[in-house]
């Protein structure tokens, strides 16, 4: 580094299934979270930012990436992640970084480059290639369950049931209730976390740039969360539910919806209950959605922790730090929980990007639509490189500066693939094959088309009049022209983008011309 400026400190943050309207900056009528919303105060607040997949590996796959589904191939969580592929903690490792994670990145590794007996096999919870892993917080969170012990707290239960709501001592029955769980709001994963990093940040020299990857759980289910969080928010207060008037009528609106309502078990998101997700009354899905209001406001605190760390070690105005998600969540929506689908409720996700370099746009929003794609190629081109031409994503980096690009997409879009290739399931569900088991969304402001794989029909909806998307206007004589252009788009969209590792190569005579991806750059 020598005769060259000193690189600027990177923070990414991820916080697990939040939902992008769940700001108080984004303008969200019940939700506060003071400390994003500071962050956004003094970077660019990205209010149509979308993921690219769910559920978590796949989301995380386009956002490590830079690469649409379609070319980096992670389906489901399980499918792994080609070791061919180029990452962001690679890419930050060539820059001379050490990428340090704090968390779980979900990402399941090649088998061809290990033994089968190898027991990392057994789990799509492995660490992306390029991290060192200071703290590993995997599904089991034994981690934190021993950092629990330590401080007093019975942590036999092991997770998920540490994370019951309990109420006079006992275990609270199947209504939902907003009881806290055992643990305390200093004794939260997010909290241990925070901690974590910021013991590390202590060691750091001030002479060396680093890389912190902070992957928060918040506000991923179970949902239930302490004291003051759990009471924080009245399940009267917030908007209303977009839904049919059953969820009889919303199965009704397409094969696959019927199939998805069908296997949501409440289970899933609450230990202490029993049923499906759709037998919730509307009481029960208010009282979780005040919970799931309420652990983001504790992982907001959180980052308010952060962001003192960061300060406390003189480093806040030297780091770049980027806030996100992986994906969203349904909460209520369509009388469902979690994410996948295609509704917006699952996709839309929060961004917020501050470099203290380039503050010509501090405070500003960004309605463009932007991807988890965008996110690697922005952090290469504000370290001073230019990302490689083969990534799906675009920087960012002109927003941050005030002055949008001339030529920027109109539309957002998302891949979901719902096979199951160790049960099929849906396979067996539908009567198709596991690669026919998938959709695609091109998302522009006043339509979304959502094309399926196999025998399943389309979706078109009129968003401007339906942004419920309640009413599927595909088969409707008077919308034939809207749907015909959409599925051109869509094919165009997927034309354009269909993997460009080699293809923007040539051998000629002299040798090679154009872009190889994962070439060093010297020979490129």
């Amino acid at each position: 580094m020598t005769g060259k400026a000193r690189r600027p400190n990177i923070l990414l943050i991820t916080c697990d299934q939040w939902r992008g309207d769940c700001l108080s900056a984004a303008g969200h009528p019940v939700v506060k979270t003071p400390n994003a919303d500071a962050l956004a105060a003094e970077g660019v607040l990205f209010k149509r930012h979308y993921g690219g997949a769910a559920p978590c590996s796949p989301a995380r796959a386009c956002l490590y990436t830079g690469l649409y589904q379609m070319n980096n191939r992670v389906c489901r969580n399980g499918t792994p992640l080609d070791a061919r592929h180029g990452n962001i903690a690679l890419s930050a490792r060539a820059l001379g970084y050490d990428p340090t994670l704090f968390g779980y990145t979900d990402v399941s590794l090649d088998p061809r480059q290990l033994a089968p007996s190898d027991p990392r096999l057994q789990s799509y919870e492995g660490v992306l290639p390029g991290f060192t892993v200071r703290q590993l917080l995997p599904e089991h969170q034994k981690q934190w369950l021993s950092w629990l012990k330590l401080r007093g707290v019975d942590a036999s239960a092991g997770s998920p049931d540490i994370h019951r709501p309990v109420a006079d001592g006992a275990a609270v029955g199947a209504t939902v209730s907003n009881a806290p769980p055992v643990y305390s709001g200093q004794q939260t994963p997010a909290a241990f976390l925070a901690g974590e990093f910021t013991r590390w940040l202590g060691e750091q020299e001030h002479a060396a740039p680093w890389f912190a990857h902070l992957s928060f759980i918040s506000p991923h289910p179970p949902f239930v969360v302490p004291e003051p969080y759990n009471t924080m928010y009245n399940p009267a207060d917030g908007p209303a539910f977009r839904r049919a008037a059953s969820w009889q009528e919303e199965a009704e609106n397409h094969p696959y919806l019927a199939y998805d309502l069908g296997r949501q078990k409440q289970i899933k998101f609450r230990p202490d209950a029993r049923g499906k997700v759709h037998d919730w009354s509307e009481d029960d899905f208010r009282r979780i959605r005040a919970i799931y209001y309420g652990m983001i406001s504790e992982v907001d605190a959180q980052l308010g922790r952060v962001w003192q760390a960061v300060k406390a070690a003189g480093a806040w105005d030297d780091t770049i730090i980027v806030l996100t998600s992986d994906h969203a969540e349904m909460m209520g929506d369509h009388f469902m929980l979690g994410k996948g689908g295609y509704f917006d409720g699952s996709y839309h996700i929060p961004l917020i990007i501050r470099d203290p370099r380039h503050g010509n746009a501090a405070g500003g929003n960004v309605d463009s639509f932007t991807e988890a794609v965008d996110i690697l190629p922005t952090l290469l081109d504000l370290l001073g490189e230019e990302p490689a031409p083969h990534l799906d994503g675009a920087s960012l980096k002109p927003f941050l500066n005030g002055e949008p690009p001339a030529a920027w997409r109109d539309a957002a879009h998302w891949e979901f693939d719902f096979r199951s290739i160790a049960e099929g399931e849906a396979e067996r569900h539908f009567g198709i094959a596991s690669r026919q088991c998938n959709l695609a969304v091109i998302r522009t402001e006043h339509y979304k088309y959502v094309h399926f794989g196999g025998n399943l029909p389309p979706l078109l909806f009129d968003l401007k009049n339906d942004p419920g998307e309640l009413d599927n206007l595909a088969a409707n004589p008077s919308h034939v022209a809207v749907r015909l252009e959409f599925a051109e788009r869509l094919l165009a969209w997927r034309a354009e983008h269909l993997d460009q590792s080699l293809a923007l190569a040539e051998l000629t005579e002299n040798g090679l011309a154009g872009h190889a991806a994962g070439l060093p750059p010297h020979l490129t």
